[in-house]
Formats: C-alpha cells, sequence, structure tokens
C-alpha cells in the first residue's frame, strides 16, 4: 500500500514538474492562453439571460425586438438553410459597453503577400491573432513591427466557439441594419456547423459566402423580392462585390509587383515602389466610393500618410478571396440547390 501511494505520488510530482517545465518553455503563450481564459470567463460570468433581459422593464422595446429578431434568424438558418442548431448559442447578452469584445493581431512580410501564420492547440492555424486585453494586442503589434513585418490591428464584431461554448448575443449586434445582421449572425452558424481546420481563409471565405446568400434568401422570404429590404441588401450586395474584385485585383498586383524586385533593391526603394503603387489602390477605391456618394473607407489614412499594407490586405483576402470559388461550385455544380451543397461542404471538410 505504502509503495503504490509512493509510486502515485511521484507520479504527480513528475507530472506537475514536466508542466512546470512546458509553462516555461511556453511562457509567452501560458500568458496569452491564461489572458484568453480570463477574458472569456469575463463574457460568460458576465452575460444575462434573454429571458431576464426580455422582462427587465428599464430595457427599451427597440433592442427587445433586436433580440427576438436575432432569434428568428437563427431559427431561419436552422430550418430553411441547414445549419447547426447550438442550442447554447445566442441564448444570453453580454453588454460591451460600448468598447470592443476582442481586438485582432495580423502580420504579414513586408515584400510578399503572406500573412504570418498563428498556431493554436486543437483548433488549428490562424492569419491572426485574437485577443480579450487591448494592451496586450498592442504589446503583440509591436513585437511584429520590432522584427520588420508590416501589422494590422483590427476589432472582431463577433466571435464563434465553434458551437463547443456558449456563445452570447453581444450588445453591438443589436444595432446593426437587419441584413448585415442575417450575414453575421449565419456566418458565426456555418462556423459552427462546418469546421475548416488548417484552412483559415477556406474557412472565413466559406462563412462569408453562405452568411450572404444566407441573409439575401431570408430578406426575400420574409419581405418579398420586391421590397426595399431586399432591394437594399441587394444593391449593397452588388457594391460589396465591386470592392471586393477591385481589392482582390489589387492584391494580385501588388504581389507580382513584389515579385520583380531584386536582391539588389534597398529596403528604401522597394518601400517607394510599394507605397506608390498602394497610393493607386487606395485612389482607385475612393473614386469608386465616389460614384456612390460614399464615405472613402481609406482616404483618410491617405491623407495622414499611413496608407493600408501588406497586413491589411491579406487579412481583407483572407475574408474575400475565395467567394467567388464558393459561388460557381454552388450555381453550376449544385444548381442552386443549398441543402446538397451543405452536405457536400460537410463531407469535404469532415
Amino acid at each position: 500500500m505504502k509503495n503504490t501511494f509512493k509510486k502515485k505520488r511521484s507520479w504527480l510530482l513528475v507530472s506537475v514538474a514536466v508542466l512546470f517545465g512546458i509553462s516555461l518553455w511556453q511562457w509567452d503563450w501560458t500568458i496569452y492562453l491564461y489572458a484568453q481564459a480570463k477574458g472569456g470567463l469575463n463574457v460568460a460570468f458576465n452575460t444575462r439571460p434573454l429571458s431576464k433581459v426580455l422582462d427587465d422593464p428599464t430595457v427599451p422595446d427597440s433592442l427587445k425586438a433586436r433580440i427576438r429578431l436575432i432569434g428568428e434568424i437563427k431559427q431561419y438558418a436552422i430550418d430553411s438553410l441547414g445549419l447547426k442548431d447550438n442550442p447554447d448559442v445566442y441564448q444570453t447578452l453580454f453588454d460591451q459597453q460600448g468598447k470592443p469584445l476582442v481586438y485582432l493581431v495580423t502580420a504579414a512580410e513586408p515584400y510578399k503577400m503572406e500573412a504570418v501564420e498563428f498556431h493554436f492547440p486543437i483548433i488549428g492555424n490562424f492569419t491572426y491573432k485574437g485577443f480579450f486585453d487591448s494592451t496586450m494586442a498592442t504589446q503583440e503589434l509591436k513585437y511584429w513591427q520590432q522584427k520588420g513585418y508590416d501589422t494590422d490591428l483590427g476589432q472582431g464584431i463577433a466571435y464563434s466557439t465553434l458551437g463547443w461554448l456558449p456563445e452570447p448575443i453581444l450588445s453591438s449586434m443589436l444595432f446593426y441594419s437587419e441584413g448585415k445582421l442575417a450575414s453575421l449572425i449565419i456566418h458565426e452558424m456555418t462556423h459552427g456547423t462546418i469546421f475548416v481546420k488548417n484552412e483559415h481563409e477556406t474557412s472565413e471565405n466559406l462563412a462569408n459566402f453562405i452568411g450572404e446568400y444566407g441573409a439575401k434568401r431570408y430578406l426575400k422570404a420574409k419581405y418579398g423580392s420586391e421590397s426595399e429590404e431586399y432591394q437594399k441588401f441587394t444593391r449593397g450586395k452588388e457594391w460589396r462585390k465591386t470592392l471586393v474584385t477591385h481589392l482582390n485585383k489589387s492584391t494580385l498586383a501588388l504581389d507580382s509587383l513584389y515579385k520583380t524586385f531584386k536582391p539588389e533593391y534597398s529596403n528604401k526603394y522597394k518601400d517607394s515602389l510599394k507605397y506608390t503603387f498602394i497610393r493607386k489602390i487606395v485612389a482607385k477605391e475612393d473614386s469608386l466610393y465616389a460614384q456612390l456618394s460614399h464615405k472613402p473607407l481609406l482616404s483618410s489614412k491617405l491623407k495622414n500618410e499611413d496608407l493600408p499594407n501588406n497586413a491589411y490586405f491579406v487579412s481583407f483576402k483572407t475574408y474575400h478571396s475565395k467567394q467567388n470559388e464558393f459561388e460557381q461550385i454552388f450555381e453550376k455544380q449544385f444548381r442552386g440547390d443549398f441543402r446538397k451543397f451543405l452536405e457536400y461542404l460537410k463531407k469535404r471538410f469532415e
């Protein structure tokens, strides 16, 4: 009995020593995972069940209507699109108090259209690294800048745990247009239905395609094809397609420019060629916005001499480079039959 106890104690001590050693060896990741767990628990312990929110007389009726709308969109995605029903998703509300929930750091090679891949246990590789803590996100950004990489700091408007953990409604969602909200909800539900491991670009492009397709179909079913709601979303989708086409072509052209760089070129000369080309991309985008009397996304950056860099373009590419590919498969191979298309995707990525 004593020998058994000694063996168990020895194994326990060895296990603790190994875990401690791993923690020291991967100290940065230990700190990161601790911070992420802390941020996730903060969300989990500060959500309110929707039943309590809807019964709360201090919550405006307009916000209650938006909460019910999310439930309606979710049910449509389950019943009409066949997306997975994760019962713990969108059953609580998290008040962001006007602050971003997640900060996303992207890093890319300065003269190559290639993102740094971040490796995470179980869920695989991603082209960005997310943080609940803005200070840690800024530190990560500076780390890659000091190593000579292009960087971009974005904000996540939603997040998915792939259905493994409860996911709350974020308070910021309640102020989106119905079309944008439907696209977002269906996008995130797609992640919970189809898990594309180690192919982040494919995963996000697929979720984007299904999100927009699902939102358009939802609005048509609810309001009709002649309604202002449906027509407005369709016009916006056509505009987004124009912008996506421009930036996708520009990203490929910029990458082609980098391939002409010779070893003897100085970084100063390469930067001159690079940012002259990027200025043209920005100017073209501004002209596209001007045609629709929209406020340009990048003109303010152009005036401030703070042009987008490779991290911006690879981040855009992550979400938009393959949507035409999925659209063609959907239309040509499955002739618009979404249920068959979804089953094909499940088998392809299982």
